[in-house]
């Protein structure tokens, strides 16, 4: 997979790289709070944890990683992050596309911020497209890693592959596998936003 994958740690790089683009994928990666750091499951819960990186891209093969409150390395100062999370959230200009739009948002408005429209979700586009001629996908069907294999041919790592069972703040933010792991799920989510809407056009 030929990608440009980077962390950005800087409002300004971040600001940057967004530009005048009004395609944006988004992703969260998330960790437990102090508290809950042995229970299972407790990163998914916003009342149990928090954002510890965010990625975007913009252009298919690209993306960004924003490293937040990682326990290793250099994070970009949280209120600068509140700064750009809600600015980009909120925007009417953009497209903020997420593959399970409602973790992101959930997460979001665990922060105050509500995610303004216009976006798009990938998990949710997927179930509307046929898998078969006689076939639509399922939720099943539609996880990030299963449909960048079948649609976009690259076999992406999982989370545990490349966490070892840590915790993602645990990671350290300039990691090559980490930057990658982090920036491919916004990648191919963007990716799948193309795909999906050839399908619709062609389809529909």
């Amino acid at each position: 997979m030929n990608t440009d994958y980077r962390v950005v740690t800087a409002l300004a790089d971040v600001r940057e790289y967004i530009g005048d683009h009004n395609l944006v994928a988004f992703d969260y990666e998330t960790a437990p709070d102090l508290d809950y750091r042995d229970e299972d499951r407790a990163a998914l819960d916003p009342a149990k944890s928090h954002i510890c990186t965010m990625s975007l891209s913009v252009e298919p093969g690209t993306g960004i990683m924003i490293p937040v409150r990682h326990l290793v390395g250099e994070n970009m100062p949280e209120a600068d992050f509140f700064s750009l999370l809600k600015d980009f959230l909120t925007a009417p200009s953009i497209t903020k596309i997420a593959h399970n739009l409602s973790f992101e948002a959930m997460f979001s408005y665990g922060l105050g911020i509500v995610v303004q429209s216009p976006v798009y979700d990938t998990i949710a586009a997927s179930q509307m497209t046929l898998k078969s001629p006689m076939e639509f996908r399922n939720l099943s069907d539609s996880g990030l890693k299963t449909l960048a294999l079948n649609l976009c041919h690259e076999p992406l790592p999982t989370f545990t592959d490349v966490t070892g069972g840590r915790h993602f703040d645990e990671m350290d933010p300039a990691d090559p596998e980490t930057i990658r792991y982090s920036c491919a799920d916004s990648d191919f989510a963007l990716r799948l936003y193309y795909r999906f809407n050839e399908w619709f056009d062609r389809y529909l």
